[in-house]
């Protein structure tokens, strides 16, 4: 019998396999609402930044809706929905870090080797950058520039393809998906302040504090991602929850809420 490659799924990917099983055995019936991100990421043990790729890997696949400001529900699948090819897309916040990792590293050498033409190209993108709307294709275009620039000023053509091609992952549909909530004209205004922050650190020849600059800037990027989504006070227990539901939850597995007692006072804050 011929042996087939053993893949090591993504954290985030076993999550929704998880969750996917229970919506697919009426554990969590259509119409019904998840237990918020905290709560899966107690029962679950793991990070809520790992249950929310999670979960916008299902939303992506069509299986959940996300609410801001209500909660998470299953909702009826498309015909044609289908898991997506997830074994090639990164999570965001797995991006962000990479990211936050390697450029930082690439700010601090840049702070040492960078010449007025180096400058004057972070410049040029940050200009762009001031003078476009976000979010939209224009304003990412510029981002990506500004990035590449610093890559470019260590001269080294496999940095600046390395740091293009991380950046370029933003456009994959899990990344797409979490900007789409988090994402706005002010968050864009806060980005520019620390763009340029990396900037006039680089340009005072500052190692550390380029180094610091970009690792603060990719930080408060997956702090911004990892906002609530304002559902963490939903009531009680979710509608349109089957009968499975009601069962005990397995073990290794999320489990819904306890049902507010007939009579009693005002269900328990989240």
């Amino acid at each position: 019998m011929p042996l087939e490659a053993v893949e090591a799924r993504r954290l985030y990917r076993q999550v929704a396999d998880q969750l996917r099983s229970l919506i697919d055995s009426g554990e969590y019936a259509v119409g019904s609402r998840l237990p918020t991100e905290r709560e899966l990421a107690e029962q679950l043990k793991v990070s809520r930044p790992t249950v929310r790729e999670a979960l916008i890997a299902l939303e992506v696949e069509g299986r959940l809706r996300i609410r801001v400001g209500s909660g998470i529900y299953v909702i009826e699948p498309a015909a044609s929905a289908a898991p997506a090819a997830a074994s090639v897309i990164e999570g965001p916040f797995e991006l962000l870090r990479a990211r936050e990792f390697l450029e930082s590293a690439i700010a601090e050498q840049a702070a040492r080797v960078a010449t007025r033409d180096d400058i004057a190209r972070i410049d040029a993108s940050l200009l762009a950058m001031e003078q476009v709307e976000h979010p939209g294709e224009a304003s990412m275009v510029h981002d990506r520039a500004f990035h590449v620039a610093i890559a470019g000023s260590l001269g080294n053509a496999v940095l600046v393809r390395v740091v293009g091609e991380l950046f370029d992952q933003r456009l994959n549909p899990y990344f797409a998906q979490l900007a789409h909530y988090f994402e706005n004209p002010g968050t864009w205004r806060t980005a520019l302040d620390e763009h340029r922050a990396v900037r006039e650190a680089i340009a005072a020849h500052d190692p550390d504090a380029a180094r610091e600059a970009m690792r603060a800037h990719l930080a408060r990027s997956q702090e911004r991602f990892a906002q609530n989504f304002g559902a963490e006070n939903a009531a009680g227990s979710s509608p349109g929850r089957s009968r499975a539901a009601r069962a005990p939850a397995k073990p290794a597995t999320p489990k819904r809420p306890a049902k507010k007692r007939a009579g009693s006072g005002r269900a328990r804050q989240r």
